[in-house]
């Protein structure tokens, strides 16, 4: 009887010998253009094609060189998943040494950062090239637990053979993204990796569900800062006359003053005191505070006439971003999945789309206007009065122009949106 891409991966539970084969089968076949005894697993198939794309080689593994230890505990020290690895030490580590596994947390770059465990397989680790300082990003090694999450953008185990390249094909790894809570913007990836035998396929929903409680903590560290700074802008405000604001350092809103409350401002890529243009306030005076900005605006209305060039950057497989510039100055903000995929398909529709026609395109619901429109809502809080609506659309006086991967199969590749399928030219299948 023939096993369906489900059957296999839970066949790994209780009998991974046969598991391994089988993979190896269907591996050896699609890569060949042959026909598979059971079809991949959809989001390895779309990894694969990936790799074929990019030229990685399935039967030699290619190591770029380690980072030096110093720039790896220079990239420890700033990144903010330090402020996890307790959650990711308590929630992983304690089952993975006792079952044979090794917790890898790898940043947004695809670097290894923290690595931990059974001290047998992190000998085997070393022999993958799976070591501190290694970069493990999908279009360097392959189809990996550390990588495709990160390009994926969800949750994705890869048993033995999944791995696009052969010499991985012994190991097992089940890994989920860690995103910030506040923008989706990615932070790095967790792992929990290991030989074959070693592996159960509830080992997916195990990490992922420590990711999440990574990206809790994560939400309730930003509260409490900005419980903080609120306490510093309280005096602060109250001697202001006119329209001020107090933010963090990343813009999220502490305090307000003459103006109605907005979660976020959009902040320079480099943010110094002085006069400034933001898109939201227009000319605005920056004063630091402890652990943020004071933002008054000046008293002149802001300009929204005059042409404006916006450049939506999707290039990128993991970062994707939208710059704004005109005559009164220019600013660059990095995108979540989720405004990525809406941005790109209101560039694509310059007439605008309807909450109802956003939905369907991005669901294939044009029933869930209510999540569109609570995401649109995000999205003109930093574009302001560059995006109107009714229907959504990009302003008259503003020149889209939209950067896009060189194959058209590697535009925003996390997506499932079926609009994002069309315009692939492949069919986008749900997770």
């Amino acid at each position: 009887m023939a096993l369906s891409p489900m059957d296999v991966t839970h066949l790994a539970a209780v009998d991974a010998t046969r598991a391994a084969r089988v993979l190896d089968e269907v591996r050896s076949a699609k890569l060949s253009g042959q026909r598979t005894p059971v079809p991949p697993r959809p989001v390895i198939e779309q990894s694969w094609q990936r790799m074929l794309r990019s030229g990685v080689d399935p039967e030699h593994d290619f190591r770029s060189g380690l980072l030096p230890r110093e720039e790896v505990q220079r990239r420890r020290e700033t990144s903010v998943l330090r402020h996890v690895l307790p959650v990711l030490r308590e929630g992983l580590l304690s089952v993975a040494d006792v079952a044979h596994h090794i917790m890898v947390v790898a940043d947004e770059e695809g670097r290894v950062l923290w690595r931990e465990g059974s001290a047998p397989v992190l000998r085997k680790a070393d022999g993958l090239g799976f070591e501190l300082g290694a970069d493990w990003r999908e279009d360097v090694v392959g189809t990996n637990g550390v990588g495709t999450p990160a390009v994926a953008r969800r949750p994705v185990q890869v048993f033995a053979s999944e791995h696009f390249v052969r010499s991985h094909a012994t190991w097992t790894c089940a890994g989920a993204p860690i995103t910030d809570p506040r923008d989706g913007r990615l932070i790095g990836v967790v792992d929990v990796s290991g030989p074959l035998e070693t592996m159960h396929p509830a080992t997916l929903s195990w990490v992922d569900s420590v990711a999440k409680l990574a990206e809790a903590r994560l939400r309730e560290m930003h509260v409490r800062s900005l419980e903080r700074l609120r306490a510093v802008a309280a005096p602060v405000l109250a001697r202001i006359e006119g329209r001020a604001l107090v933010v963090d350092r990343d813009g999220w809103t502490a305090a307000v003053t003459g103006m109605p409350y907005t979660e976020r401002l959009a902040l320079p890529k480099s943010v110094a005191a002085g006069m400034r243009w933001l898109p939201a306030l227009g000319r605005c005076s920056l004063e630091p505070l402890a652990g943020g900005w004071l933002v008054r605006a000046a008293d002149e209305p802001v300009a929204a006439d005059g042409a404006t060039r916006i450049v939506l950057d999707l290039r990128g497989p993991r970062r994707w971003t939208v710059e704004v510039s005109g005559g009164a100055g220019s600013w660059t903000r990095e995108l979540s999945p989720r405004h990525a995929e809406l941005l790109y398909l209101l560039a694509v529709h310059r007439a605008g789309r309807s909450a109802s026609g956003l939905a369907e395109d991005v669901f294939g619901d044009p029933a869930r206007t209510v999540t569109v429109r609570a995401e649109m809502s995000r999205v003109r809080r930093y574009l302001g009065s560059f995006l109107e609506h009714r229907p959504y659309r990009f302003a008259d006086h503003a020149d889209v122009e939209v950067l896009l991967p060189d194959d058209p199969r590697d535009l925003l590749p996390h997506s499932t949106s079926p609009a994002l399928g069309r315009q692939r030219g492949v069919t986008a299948t749900g997770s």
